[in-house]
């Protein structure tokens, strides 16, 4: 049963039209994705009902989140690449060893994130931006973040261990479950208990366990996915290697970025707790939006890793600008929609706060300017690192938020003041445009 079912996966990856099988894959991730953004931005709307430096604290504590994230992606992701071009080229056992490999580093390294967090929590949060009224809110938040380390690193691990296999709908399945909880632990925790910010750190660390639980059961008891054993668990300095050259764009990205923010952060604290908790706002509002891209975009890179596996470079390319038209689209409708009703959303999480509303809404209608860009810039970084182009994978991935926005970010400020510090990003993304075409475009004319 199980040469049959994973026979006719690969033959669906490699042979039915790019036009299907990319939204069919991207459907559930789009899904997850959408729910991991709605129960972050709940995070940030019932938190911010406690107070403007509580709203704040949440903006602080995402950039550890992010952290944590860029390890768990950086593996996930790298195994993830590897497998879906072994399983292209029809080495299933070499794809098993990888997927054990990924999970049992995650969870071990997790261990390791919770026990220097816990220990070193005061001084942790100061050194991610906070100001000394944010300080308190944002350690009852991070608490139960570290805490439950190990099992957000492994679900992220499974999460994309089972995206490139083509499994979307199982993965989906399990950061499903574990959002909508979390959004319907937040309220009952945060005001029925009267647990304030810890309560929001208790709901997203226990749903996390509960996701974890769920992606576990379904990578070891479908017979359609490699099974995560300690059997396979047989680490090797190739193996390692693979999954950070692969992984490296994933880190980058993640890392890069986490840096960029506990940048943005401290800048906005010498304004006002207001700054930081409007520039938190926008951050996860325009991070809604952008689920729905890289949620179709991760629907495109199993099909690209097992045709670029298969030698079916066409496939590769079709895909790519397939996707690239979709995005951009897609972006361009959001963005306008969003444009209208700007002050509007910002208003929604903290309505009595005008500092917050005036300083969210210059900076969201900034941004949603340049958004309709990260359609392509979103596809170059996703194609390159699924083909295994590492090098210049990690050089996209980290522009947008690094390479060009912690520079921007020193002196845009400097001579602009807080429009400076609302600009930054958007400037930062036409840089990371021009770059990502002209490394993109070498990488596709490779292909011809």
């Amino acid at each position: 049963m199980k040469e049959k079912d994973t026979r006719s996966r690969n033959e669906q990856m490699l042979n039915d039209p790019v036009e299907q099988i990319i939204p069919r894959l991207a459907g559930p991730t789009i899904i997850s994705m959408l729910i991991t953004a709605i129960y972050n931005m709940a995070d940030t709307f019932f938190v911010s009902q406690l107070g403007t430096s509580a709203s704040g604290a949440v903006g602080i504590v995402f950039s550890a989140m992010a952290m944590i994230q860029a390890f768990s992606f950086m593996i996930g992701m790298g195994a993830g690449n590897n497998i879906s071009r072994l399983l292209g080229k029809g080495e299933e056992e070499e794809a098993k060893k990888y997927a054990s490999v990924a999970w049992f580093t995650g969870f071990g390294f997790g261990c390791v994130v919770s026990l220097v967090g816990l220990t070193l929590m005061e001084p942790i949060v100061m050194l991610l931006g906070s100001t000394d009224t944010i300080a308190p809110y944002a350690a009852d938040y991070a608490r139960y973040i570290f805490l439950a380390a190990p099992f957000m690193i492994c679900s992220l691990v499974m999460n994309n261990l089972l995206r490139f296999q083509g499994l979307t709908v199982y993965s989906m399945v399990g950061i499903t479950a574990g959002g909508i909880l979390n959004m319907i632990l937040d309220p009952i925790l945060i005001f029925g208990v009267g647990l304030g910010t810890m309560g929001a750190g208790v709901a997203t660390g226990f749903s996390q366990f509960v996701s974890f639980c769920i992606l576990l059961f379904m990578c070891n008891t479908h017979k359609d996915v490699i099974r995560i054993t300690p059997r396979n668990f047989r680490p090797s300095l190739k193996i390692y290697g693979s999954i950070l050259y692969t992984g490296a764009p994933s880190l980058a990205r993640q890392g890069i970025a986490s840096v960029a923010t506990v940048m943005l952060n401290s800048i906005a604290g010498t304004y006002s707790d207001a700054a930081v908790a409007a520039m938190s706002i926008v951050s996860r509002f325009t991070m809604f939006i952008n689920s729905v891209i890289v949620g179709f975009g991760q629907g495109f890179q199993p099909v690209c890793a097992f045709n670029f596996g298969a030698k079916k470079y066409d496939r590769v390319r079709q895909s790519f600008w397939f996707c690239v038209k979709v995005m951009t689209v897609t972006l361009l409708i959001l963005c306008g929609i969003a444009m209208l009703f700007s002050g509007n959303i910002i208003a929604v999480f903290r309505r009595d706060d005008a500092e917050v509303i005036a300083i969210g809404t210059f900076a969201m209608r900034a941004q949603l300017i340049t958004m309709p860009l990260w359609g392509y810039y979103i596809m170059c970084n996703m194609f390159s690192q699924s083909i295994g182009y590492g090098f210049r994978s990690s050089i996209i991935s980290c522009a947008r938020q690094g390479l060009f926005l912690i520079p921007v970010l020193a002196i845009l400020p400097h001579f602009f003041g807080l429009r400076g510090l609302q600009l930054s990003q958007p400037v930062s993304d036409v840089l990371a445009f021009i770059l990502a075409y002209v490394l993109a475009s070498g990488i596709l004319n490779e292909l011809e």
